[in-house]
């Protein structure tokens, strides 16, 4: 059975090496390539301050993550989850590089070390030459309902990222069993509809 992770990450700036944390996991997992409602989610205390800019965001404040778990406590349940499983990662340099600097000061092995990574990215950008590529240009432009995405959050990323993964592979028909999705999701997804032409 084929298993992979779409993952997205929030953070509190652009740069670990210059203090920059995650405050945010949500990952979505597609077996088989069907969309399932085994999905990882968690906030994080940054154990810093939230720059303004990066508040704008995702909207996570300082306050709101002052009693969630820190990264140390919540690393090993994180890699048991995605272990073995193929990673799909929009600009996955950007997550790869801040989940290897937490793994790393909790001395466990680096993530793209035990899994393997698809860029869609950098795949978009192979398909979709000169045109804007971001998560919500590619939702536009797949037919992806987006309406809710107002903010960045990490578990709605991820399950946006997923559909669009499956419309550029060619698996479209794969995304009816969203339809089930579970409603204890902490973010509530909009149904969405075939491509548009």
């Amino acid at each position: 059975m084929s298993r992979q992770i779409v993952l997205d990450t929030e953070t509190t700036g652009f740069d670990h090496r210059k203090g920059d944390r995650i405050v945010e996991i949500g990952c979505i997992e597609i077996l088989d390539r069907t969309i399932t409602d085994n999905h990882f989610h968690v906030y994080i205390n940054p154990e810093r301050d939230m720059p303004p800019g990066a508040f704008e965001v995702h909207g996570l404040s300082e306050e709101f993550l002052s009693d969630k778990p820190v990264f140390a406590e919540i690393g090993q349940s994180f890699v048991d989850y995605v272990d073995g499983a193929e990673l799909i990662i929009h600009n996955a340099p950007f997550d790869i590089g801040f989940l290897n600097f937490e793994l790393t000061r909790m001395g466990l092995e680096p993530i793209d070390k035990r899994s393997s990574v698809i860029d869609t990215l950098q795949m978009a950008r192979e398909m979709y030459p000169s045109q804007r590529n971001t998560l919500d240009a590619l939702c536009s432009r797949l037919g992806v309902d987006n309406s809710n995405r107002t903010l960045h959050g990490a578990l709605l990323d991820s399950e946006l990222l997923a559909q669009v993964y499956l419309y550029m592979t060619g698996g479209q028909e794969s995304l009816f069993g969203l339809e089930e999705s579970t409603p204890s999701m902490e973010q509530s997804f909009q149904p969405f509809g075939a491509p548009q032409s």
